[in-house]
């Protein structure tokens, strides 16, 4: 899937948890893999673990968030928070921002200390989270904190996601039909991945015979969204339409 959205970055889950300070009292940095990794947060002043992953990316890896979870709570000096959101997701990440930032505040409001930021492998929501705290609350602007946050950790934050979800909370949820096509009259199926269901998810493309292609109609948010086409079962992209990154990684 890494490879489908045109991600450079890789994770070693093999390797432990890793993390970067990214202020004094902020921590961006990869999932938590047993309860002792609590312990070592501790040594360093972490008074917050803010989990950002769903059960699946646990799953996958086979954490135990549930035995992590039980010890932090038998430790009186740090909490554990979850606040989901979707991999790999663009628009998932945009909806939920305000509500997981505004619950970051809360928790480094009332615990103090080091906070701890963390997703699988810090790369993607982690630090997206972290760059937007620093800057609807910290008072950063947008490209200082993304400046510092590279600087310190090499990840990819998703910037488009952050500057309209920061539109979001200014203005209305305008929604606009937006209409794909794939033209081809001799394939037998026709995907999308990406857009606002993640690159985890699929939607089917209906084959107009009259003009003999394959359209999907559908209303989103204003914004930007990357996706890519699955014609019979092969991951692809449409040349007609815009591309980002002109290459095997392509997306549109």
């Amino acid at each position: 899937m890494t490879e489908a959205m045109g991600a450079v970055l890789t994770y070693r889950h093999e390797l432990g948890m890793n993390y970067n300070f990214i202020r004094p009292d902020l921590i961006v940095g990869s999932c938590l893999q047993a309860p002792e990794d609590v312990d070592k947060l501790r040594k360093v002043g972490v008074k917050t673990i803010f989990c950002l992953q769903q059960d699946p990316d646990l799953e996958y890896f086979g954490v135990d968030i549930g035995a992590i979870q039980d010890y932090a709570k038998k430790c009186s000096d740090i909490e554990h928070i979850r606040a989901q959101i979707r991999d790999f997701d663009s628009f998932d990440l945009r909806m939920r921002l305000p509500a997981v930032v505004s619950k970051l505040y809360k928790a480094i409001n009332q615990n103090g200390g080091v906070t701890y930021v963390h997703c699988t492998a810090g790369l993607g929501r982690a630090p997206a989270v972290a760059m937007a705290y620093m800057f609807w609350v910290q008072g950063y602007k947008l490209s200082e904190a993304h400046r510092l946050l590279l600087s310190k950790r090499s990840c990819f934050p998703k910037l488009d996601a952050i500057k309209s979800a920061t539109a979001d909370i200014l203005t209305d949820l305008k929604r606009e039909l937006v209409t794909l096509t794939w033209e081809d009259s001799k394939c037998s199926t026709v995907e999308v991945s990406g857009l606002d269901i993640g690159w985890g998810q699929r939607i089917p493309l209906k084959f107009d015979k009259g003009h003999g292609s394959w359209t999907l109609q559908r209303e989103l948010p204003e914004g930007r969204y990357e996706y890519k086409y699955i014609v019979d079962g092969e991951w692809t992209y449409n040349e007609f339409e815009l591309v980002v990154n002109n290459d095997p990684s392509s997306v549109n």
